[in-house]
């Protein structure tokens, strides 16, 4: 639970009095597996076109229980779903791919499917009455649903090379995205749905080598593409009006993007640099929040553009610096109406546009100088910068930026037969800022802010076998 702009100021590490009023805590449990076969056909391969296949799989569970500070009164509205989440999820996922080669020409083609099952469950978060009402445990049921999602896709990528200093590739990708839920909590409605997204997303680029002499070397590439994201099982939920099923007038976000950068390499000196433009039609917000349920709404368009820039100098023998910058302008191009807090039914806030979206940083850095020597291992003096971050939509209130620095020592010793021991120890904040590490973006209740750590040393001892 994170901290009110008054609180924080106050005492950024306190917690807040709601969360040890209903000692609000989370247990989690997952396991995953995954497996991938790859084969390389020989010479004479249908002709000798086919390639290679690849055949990737995963598997897992993920299961979650976590308490909320949620008063037992705002529990009273019969559709409210609990102060207790409770879910056990099982994903899966498989993808295909075959390459051929064709002259000048490499293709891949392949197909993927995902899937996930949440049985998903709520409780309120007290039991009792009155006096003898007990906070902080779990009590009644309020939902029981199974929800389910799943996708499936064809894709094909093709790489050209038209001369040793040009090469063109293309790409396009289609599918479509099912989601269902199943509710068997019925005494406040049925709340079940069906709904399914289809899509095709093409790409398509160009790199060129510019410069190519002995070991330096410089690329430039351009690329364009489209990108879909359909709402999620959670935004699909509840409908505006109350009425039961799907917000079937939701629609899926679809997004234009734009690439140019280049690549300049030389045995001391690298540095990559791109500038990108998105622009996103149908952005997803929150359009209610009551009783215990959010609702959303498509709040017309965005754009995200930026620059990212990274390089790497090695000005002598065991000396080593390293340094990214990022500038992103994120920012909505058409206004609409936002909450402003819970309870919520109709919201009333101005966001104008050209107002920043909210959680994102305008500007970021990371730089590094770094010393090894085989006897005394490596050294490095680390710095992080970051701008502040709007909270919410309406940019109310932002989180202010901020600048670490760290301090790192590693070493390695052989062990022989292919081993190998790592020892790492770093001490982190140095300076011990009190700054906000993270923001609760558009927490109806206000409390946006929550501390980073304080000054933190961690030591690591690693065993390697084999590679």
């Amino acid at each position: 639970m994170g901290l009110t702009r008054a609180d924080f100021n106050s005492n950024p590490y306190q917690t807040a009095a709601q969360a040890t009023q209903f000692n609000t805590r989370k247990a989690a449990r997952q396991t995953q597996a995954g497996a991938s076969w790859r084969h390389l056909f020989g010479a004479d391969a249908l002709g000798g076109l086919l390639r290679e296949s690849q055949v990737a799989l995963y598997s897992g569970d993920r299961s979650v229980t976590q308490w909320q500070a949620i008063p037992a009164a705002t529990q009273a509205n019969p559709r409210h779903g609990g102060g207790v989440v409770d879910f056990d999820r099982a994903y899966s996922g498989v993808d295909a791919r075959l390459r051929w080669g064709f002259g000048p020409v490499e293709l891949v083609t392949g197909l993927a499917q995902e899937r996930q099952q949440d049985d998903r469950r709520g409780y309120e978060n007290f039991t009792g009455t009155g006096a003898s009402q007990v906070l902080g445990v779990t009590g009644k049921l309020r939902r029981d649903e199974q929800n389910t999602a799943t996708s499936r896709d064809v894709y094909t990528q093709a790489e050209w090379t038209l001369n040793p200093d040009w090469v063109a590739s293309a790409g396009v990708r289609s599918g479509k995205v099912s989601l269902r839920a199943r509710d068997a909590y019925l005494s406040n409605g049925d709340d079940s749905g069906d709904l399914s997204f289809s899509y095709t997303n093409p790409v398509a680029g160009l790199r060129w080598q510019a410069l190519k002499e002995g070991s330096r070397s410089l690329h430039l590439h351009a690329s364009a593409a489209r990108g879909f994201e359909a709402p999620t099982l959670g935004e699909l939920a509840y409908k505006p009006d109350a009425s039961a099923g799907f917000n079937t007038a939701l629609k899926p976000q679809v997004s234009r993007q734009l690439e140019l950068g280049l690549k300049y390499r030389e045995p001391a000196f690298a540095v990559d640099a791109a500038v990108f433009d998105t622009r996103v039609s149908d952005e997803l917000a929150t359009l209610s929040n009551s009783g215990g349920r959010s609702t959303f709404q498509n709040v017309g368009a965005t754009q995200r553009r930026g620059l990212e820039l990274a390089g790497r100098w090695e000005p002598a023998r065991g000396w080593r610096t390293q340094a990214a910058l990022t500038w992103l302008d994120a920012t909505y191009r058409d206004a609409f109406k936002a909450c402003a807090g819970t309870p919520c039914t109709t919201p009333t806030v101005d966001v104008p546009a050209g107002n920043r979206i909210a959680g994102t940083q305008a500007r970021s850095a990371w730089a590094e100088l770094a010393w090894r020597d085989s006897a005394w291992g490596e050294f490095a003096l680390e710095a992080r910068g970051v701008g502040r971050v709007a909270v919410n939509d309406s940019n109310s209130d932002f989180a202010a930026g901020y600048g670490l620095a760290a301090l790192r020592w590693s070493q390695q010793w052989s062990l022989g037969q292919a081993q190998r021991l790592e020892l790492t120890a770093r001490i982190d904040n140095l300076a011990d800022r009190v700054y906000a590490g993270s923001v609760i973006v558009g927490d109806g209740n206000g409390r946006y802010f929550e501390a980073g750590a304080p000054r933190t040393v961690w030591v690591g001892v690693r065993w390697v076998h084999g590679l």
